[in-house]
């Protein structure tokens, strides 16, 4: 694909985060839409946004749990970046106003202390680099109409990214079998879906090793400061204005959200 035709991809996303009128699948109206076309699509959005005078705070890993794959009909992670005002403050309620589908979804995150760069990275050097894991919550939408999307489609749409609501308790990731959490997410108290650390590629750091390993052949840098959302636990699950959702992490915590019109 040619740079102007995924900068017109990707200008058209950006015209829906303004209009909130998703698109057609990507993949359907550009079956030629390739992995790496779909990450240019991505990249000149990120170029927007800078340009903005938005600030990239991190990334996101997806599609790294089964529930989540065979929730979304794919097989196999991407990422998405994470800007600074995606950070939302989970103690007051959280307006849905500018979201078109939101589903949510519990993660472990990471928080380097130093510079990662794969690839050839493994489960050690990363948790080596990991200054401290949080409990988090992920807003996830999709500017592509009713979720029918493949792999290309949520690439090109910034991994689906919404925001992301961080607890506030600093985890020792050395100190805790992460892989052996049981998360339970709830919706206005309901149990919705549960699942261990495990799922997400056999242990969370496993998401985090995969990003410095696919952005390092990228021939990108994860910069110390940087959050790492891991990738979800459960399926994700819808969200509408009213909602209350609970992510219980065990020993690990909990985390709540509210949200409004």
């Amino acid at each position: 694909m040619s740079t102007a035709s995924s900068a017109a991809l990707g200008d058209a996303l950006l015209e829906v985060y303004a209009s909130r009128v998703p698109l057609a699948p990507l993949t359907a109206t550009h079956p030629d839409l390739s992995v790496e076309d779909a990450y240019g699509v991505q990249l000149h959005q990120v170029a927007a946004w800078r340009a903005a005078g938005r600030t990239v705070v991190g990334f996101k890993v997806g599609l790294t749990s089964l529930a989540m794959q065979e929730q979304l009909g794919v097989d196999q992670p991407d990422f998405g970046h994470l800007f600074d005002d995606m950070v939302l403050d989970a103690s007051a309620p959280i307006s849905l106003r500018d979201y078109i589908a939101p589903r949510i979804e519990p993660e472990i995150s990471f928080v380097l202390k130093k510079d990662l760069r794969g690839p050839g990275l493994t489960a050690a050097d990363v948790t080596d680099a990991v200054s401290h894991a949080v409990i988090s919550l992920e807003i996830i939408d999709s500017r592509i109409a009713d979720w029918k999307i493949k792999l290309a489609d949520t690439i090109s749409d910034n991994a689906s990214s919404g925001a992301l609501l961080l607890g506030a308790d600093e985890i020792a990731h050395v100190d805790v079998d992460l892989a052996a959490i049981e998360v339970s997410l709830l919706r206005n108290a309901e149990l919705m879906a549960t699942g261990l650390g495990a799922a997400v590629l056999g242990h969370p750091i496993e998401g985090a090793v995969w990003l410095a390993n696919t952005f390092g052949a990228l021939g990108q840098t994860l910069e110390a400061g940087s959050i790492i959302m891991a990738g979800s636990i459960t399926a994700a699950v819808a969200i509408v204005p009213g909602d209350t959702i609970t992510a219980d992490f065990g020993t690990l915590g909990s985390i709540t959200a509210s949200f409004t019109e």
